[in-house]
């Protein structure tokens, strides 16, 4: 029987970040942010093998990252539909680096976002929680195991994260992010004026 199965992880971002969130005017985005591992127990007591997260990954990065859709919420709610009036983040790139599965997770300028913005603005410790619907079948009486009929809905920030040590930004220095960050700033100005 299909069930509602959400995992969460911290984000951590760093003086760059902060910066950025300052300015509204500027879109921003959280870099490499750990979003789901594969084949570890997390602090749900499940376990999504290798083979069917990154199959799920895979059929997510094409049917709503690349359609610019991958859209997610405020907090974590007890639903598989992903509320509109409550979406504060869009995901513009995911990825996979061993069992992990990371991405950019862009804040949009909505009312969540700007909540979202003014929490890392205080430095205020967020996590990533992932959404999605499935089975799982007991490996013994404290692990499950999530099975193939998975389905990845979206990634959600909320205040308690489920998977253990998925931080963002830990291989980026301050000053990568800050860059990585101003030309996306430049990009966005630029096709603005084009259009």
């Amino acid at each position: 029987m299909s069930q509602l199965l959400v995992e969460r992880n911290f984000i951590h971002y760093d003086s760059g970040v902060i910066k950025e969130a300052h300015d509204v005017s500027k879109p921003l985005v959280l870099r490499n942010v750990v979003l789901q591992r594969a084949n570890a127990k997390n602090q749900n007591g499940r376990v999504y093998p290798r083979e069917i997260l990154m199959k799920e990954v895979a059929r997510y990065r094409q049917e709503f990252v690349e359609q610019n859709r991958a859209l997610g919420e405020l907090d974590h709610p007890e639903s598989p539909v992903v509320n509109l009036r409550n979406v504060c983040a869009n995901i513009t790139r995911i990825d996979t680096r061993g069992d992990d599965v990371v991405g950019d997770m862009q804040i949009l300028s909505t009312p969540a976002g700007n909540i979202v913005r003014e929490l890392v603005k205080n430095n205020i410790r967020l996590g990533v929680s992932s959404r999605g619907v499935g089975s799982v079948k007991n490996m013994d009486e404290n692990t499950l195991e999530v099975q193939d009929d998975f389905n990845l809905i979206c990634f959600d920030v909320v205040s308690n994260p489920s998977t253990h040590g998925a931080f963002i930004n830990e291989s980026v220095t301050p000053g990568q992010v800050q860059v990585l960050m101003n030309i996306d700033s430049l990009i966005h100005d630029f096709l603005s004026e084009v259009r």
